[in-house]
């Protein structure tokens, strides 16, 4: 037995971060609606707790989401692989990096820019500077 998370907490818990962030929502708020402490929202996020089903369901109701979408966009060998060959990605498992925080708080700052043309130029100037990286 290991004491790595199991890959699909892992998943679900950046999918409930990914969700709670682009809401704009703190983990203590998170944890209040759910009546835990933010500590145990970080756990989750982590993986490093797993989510019962009812806290699941809770969660997608706070979040506004279906409970599918903490399953969405999972890594196809994730979900069916047998338990070596989880074992064996969650050692080489990266978080996506559209679920990081700095991701997520560009997008809310991009979409927070109310001119409809000046952001339209700042995703252009965006592009022409990752293209000339």
């Amino acid at each position: 037995m290991t004491n790595k998370p199991d890959p699909i907490d892992v998943h679900v818990g950046s999918r409930v971060r990914l969700r709670r962030t682009l809401l704009g929502m703190s983990q203590s708020n998170l944890g209040d609606a759910l009546g835990l402490t933010f500590q145990q929202i970080q756990k989750y996020e982590r993986g490093a707790n797993r989510i019962g089903s009812s806290r699941l369901y809770r969660l997608s109701k706070i979040l506004d989401v279906p409970v599918a979408f903490f399953f969405d966009e999972m890594a196809q060998g994730v979900a069916t692989s047998a338990k070596g060959v989880a074992e064996k990605e969650q050692k080489s498992f990266e978080p996506d990096r559209l679920a990081t925080r700095e991701t997520l708080e560009l997008v809310r700052a991009y979409y927070r820019i109310k001119d409809e043309k000046v952001r339209k130029r700042v995703f252009e100037l965006v592009k022409a500077i990752g293209k000339a990286s």
